[in-house]
């Protein structure tokens, strides 16, 4: 019988853990001091919500609740996320929605079972024609 801590542990190297690492708080288009407390409460427990899931059940959801997709650079309005060393860090942009009732997303990249959030996309401004 596994203790709580082995079971945290083992959790802990299977399951979708998020960054903050690379967190854009500075970017003009995605700014995050526009945002209310509900926005906050939703984004925390989507993200509580993902901590349960494995990497390849996120990245194969095509859920409309979720909405996680790659982000394909030719179709936005960026042409990266903009740090130094992307190209060797970043392998493949993602992106998933708050909710199926909100417009708001989140951007950001795996590295492992890690998701390190980058911008948080209030108005859909990463694909300003949708």
């Amino acid at each position: 019988m596994f203790s709580a801590k082995q079971t945290a542990e083992k959790n802990a190297s299977s399951l979708i853990n998020f960054s903050l690492k690379y967190f854009d708080t500075d970017s003009k288009k995605f700014p995050c001091n526009c945002w209310d407390g509900v926005f906050y409460l939703n984004l925390f427990n989507r993200i509580k919500d993902l901590s349960s899931m494995q990497k390849l059940e996120f990245t194969s959801n095509r859920s409309r609740t979720l909405r996680s997709h790659p982000i394909e650079w030719h179709n936005t309005s960026e042409n990266g996320f903009g740090f130094p060393m992307e190209e060797q860090i970043v392998d493949v942009p993602y992106q998933f929605s708050l909710s199926a009732n909100d417009k708001g997303r989140v951007h950001g990249f795996f590295i492992l079972n890690t998701f390190y959030l980058v911008w948080l996309d209030k108005n859909h401004a990463l694909y300003p024609d949708k």
